[in-house]
């Protein structure tokens, strides 16, 4: 079907075509393709934390060097994040998450064969280019292929691959590192790049920023493959497209800028958001990152032993990411926010005044405050798209990741400092809890609800 029209009326029209689709098949698997990607990235992500005391020993790291060493490819993640978004809004989300995919699979290859430090240090940053660009240019996708009603639960059952990852990726690491070295771990992490040639083939550009761009006849065209494809899953005819509200003010631009971020309505929302990106991951990294090693120093439990204590907060974060997914569109963004910044803040009390005694407690609460922090950190991949209108989403959410990295940057520096090698934590629960006592006043103060609104009824 062929239609010339304004853009904003193709606009609209694409947008009442995917909010009139019924979840299907298709849509589960286009998900699960960009899932597995996101899977990967996660689980490339938390490598270095769990290979982390090998690489000390293999290399004579000092603190310094070893701070260095979880920190760069976050500072390539920060980069990455602030350059795809613009990218992405410019070129497309699937080839940029292609692209992310392949880079992330050649650094993993190279790492586990560099002969030294300094190499290791160069193919991380890069590979944190990759990483820090795919996961909030693939949470713009999933969002503009998703319909106003139960949003919530349908992207954040594509986000809860990532801490899906982040577990698997402890569980494996905490198998494979003493048993084969970590160099065998990154080996195995470089083997789906493969799979950049499937979802090539498999997944679709969004309509929605096709039309933002003016590329209407490509936007229709896949708008009707996609009905198609969704006719074929459910054996049904579709309904007619119902009119989609539109926010006050729409525009047809199809040009992004950073100004648009901190323009009329988006100010607030962009403030809001990027003080709870960095909040959340900031406490979440700060401690989980350094949980191996402080099991190692304080408690001097064997590498083994101290890798299998970690997973229990990867997988008590993948549990608070399953409730998050089941309940947000219940509860609403705001409280789900405000609940999983105040679990972490209660949490981290409850270890300052124990004063973690003993290798249990600390698993215990890093456990309850890991199940909290993950909860409130994932539902920012739902809400900040819904933020931002489709012409500069993923620009929205990668400045957003800019945030997360800069927290990930400054969480496990803030926590090498205050504890400085010694073995008194208390300082250092405290500084976290302070942290996501202020992200929980800010978010249940200020965040603004988006519940079963559509993405053009929020933003211009």
């Amino acid at each position: 079907m062929r239609v010339t029209a304004p853009d904003h009326a193709v606009q609209q029209h694409i947008a009442a075509r995917l909010e009139r689709l019924p979840m299907s098949r298709w849509h589960i698997s286009v998900r699960l393709i960009i899932g597995v990607v996101t899977f990967f990235e996660a689980f490339d992500q938390l490598l270095i934390a769990f290979s982390l005391p090998d690489i000390t020993r293999e290399w004579g790291l000092s603190t310094a060097g070893a701070t260095t060493a979880l920190t760069v490819g976050s500072i390539g993640m920060l980069l990455g994040a602030l350059a795809s978004g613009w990218l992405a809004d410019r070129v497309g989300r699937v080839r940029m998450i292609m692209l992310c995919l392949v880079i992330t699979a050649l650094g993993n290859l190279g790492m586990a064969l560099s002969p030294a430090f300094l190499p290791f240090l160069i193919l991380r940053f890069v590979q944190g280019l990759a990483i820090g660009g795919e996961v909030p240019i693939a949470a713009s996708y999933i969002a503009e292929l998703s319909r106003a009603k139960r949003r919530g639960r349908f992207v954040l059952m594509y986000e809860v691959v990532f801490p899906a990852g982040l577990t698997v990726g402890s569980l494996m690491s905490a198998w494979i590192v003493p048993n084969w070295g970590w160099r065998a771990l990154f080996l195995l992490a470089a083997v789906p790049g493969l799979a950049a040639f499937f979802l090539q083939r498999r997944v679709p550009e969004s309509p929605r920023w096709l039309a933002s761009r003016g590329r209407n006849a490509e936007a229709l065209e896949v708008m009707e493959q996609i009905e198609g494809n969704v006719r074929r899953s459910t054996g049904q005819d579709l309904p007619e497209p119902a009119p989609v509200p539109s926010a006050v003010g729409a525009e047809s631009t199809s040009t992004s800028s950073v100004r648009d971020l901190f323009t009329g309505r988006y100010r607030r929302r962009t403030l809001v958001v990027w003080t709870i990106w960095f909040v959340g991951y900031l406490a979440n990294y700060g401690l989980t990152s350094w949980l191996p090693t402080l099991y190692k120093q304080v408690f001097h439990l064997p590498t083994g032993t101290a890798l299998w204590y970690s997973t229990s907060a990867s997988m008590a974060g993948l549990a608070g990411c399953i409730l998050a997914a089941l309940t947000i569109d219940r509860l609403g963004r705001r409280k789900v926010l405000a609940i999983g910044l105040g679990g972490t803040t209660v949490a981290m009390g409850f270890l300052a005044v124990l004063g973690a005694n003993s290798a249990g407690q600390l698993a215990l609460f890093s456990a309850f405050a890991a199940m909290f922090s993950f909860a409130a950190n994932i539902s920012l991949y739902l809400y900040t798209p819904e933020l931002y209108p489709t012409r500069s989403r993923a620009l929205g959410c990668s400045l957003g990741g800019v945030l997360n990295r800069l927290g990930i940057i400054t969480g496990p520096i803030l926590v090498a400092v205050v504890y400085a090698g010694g073995t008194e934590l208390t300082p250092v629960f405290l500084l976290i809890g302070a942290i996501t006592l202020v992200g929980t006043i800010v978010a249940a103060a200020f965040a603004e609800e988006t519940k079963g609104r559509t993405l053009e009824e929020l933003s211009p």
